[in-house]
């Protein structure tokens, strides 16, 4: 069966729809647009949500993800606008219980607003996910030791191309959960695609393990199997035509396997 072949998501009804992206401070089951004092007077900023059972002096772990392209869409119906709030993976995943979410942007090179494709500013960006980051486990009870970086499409190759793009940033992660694309699978229009810089950046993973799920995985598979880096993967295919996050929302095998090996990966003490 081709990608074609598959399904379309909707014949299986969500049972789970995302939380209101609201204004003001984050508060448990909130979804709220909040900011950077470095970036104050931008158009810059990123999306947190509490889980419904957060209290404060609490430790969560936290789902950091990465949105795909913007002005995107298919004759599926499927639409993406490369900002953080479409982002959907980290709710499907905790169903708003027991994890932090936070949904980061990509900065425009002016350092004023949000780039909607590819990366923009790649140091600013970089910075931008390190900072959030510590934020979140100072100011709201972040587990630093349990920080899992995930994303779709463009996100997806970000858990590399970002990810892992230098020693520092690569430390952050417990794990990693790319759909629909993967760092290095095929060259891209931006600097440093190609398969040796993939190569150089995958072995940043040191051992940590990766969930890699998309309607086919045998290309990310071959390319994974031709570094010879050593890893724990696991490949999961996702059972509909789409270009879209929102399987998650789903009650799937797919999506079961996903909260069963990120539960497995967490049970491991670090």
């Amino acid at each position: 069966m081709n990608g074609e072949e598959l399904p379309d998501l909707s014949s299986v009804p969500a049972d789970l729809t995302l939380p209101a992206l609201s204004e003001g401070m984050p508060k448990a089951g909130r979804r709220v647009r909040h900011f950077l004092s470095e970036y104050a007077g931008t158009q810059v900023y990123h999306v947190l949500y509490l889980p419904t059972d957060w209290k404060e002096g609490k430790k969560y772990p936290v789902i950091v993800e990465y949105a795909g392209n913007g002005g995107y869409s298919n004759r599926f119906g499927d639409v993406s606008h490369g900002v953080p709030e479409g982002s959907k993976l980290g709710y499907g995943l905790s169903a708003g219980q027991g994890f932090l979410w936070l949904c980061l942007p990509y900065i425009d090179v002016g350092r004023t607003r949000i780039c909607t494709q590819w990366w923009g500013d790649v140091n600013a960006t970089l910075e931008y996910c390190k900072t959030a980051v510590r934020l979140v486990c100072d100011q709201y009870g972040g587990d630093s030791s349990a920080v899992i970086l995930a994303g779709f499409s463009r996100g997806a190759i970000a858990c590399g191309y970002l990810g892992l793009h230098d020693d520092e940033i690569a430390s952050l992660w417990r794990a990693f959960i790319a759909y629909s694309h993967y760092d290095g699978v095929k060259t891209w229009p931006y600097p440093s695609s190609d398969v040796a810089s993939a190569v150089a950046r995958l072995k940043r993973l040191k051992g940590r393990p990766s969930f890699v799920c998309d309607g086919s995985t045998e290309a990310t598979r071959s390319y994974i199997a031709s570094t010879g880096v050593q890893a724990p993967f696991t490949f999961q295919s996702v059972p509909f035509r789409n270009h879209n996050d929102a399987w998650v929302l789903r009650d799937t095998a797919a999506r079961v396997a996903l909260r069963a090996w990120l539960s497995a990966v967490l049970a491991v003490r670090k």
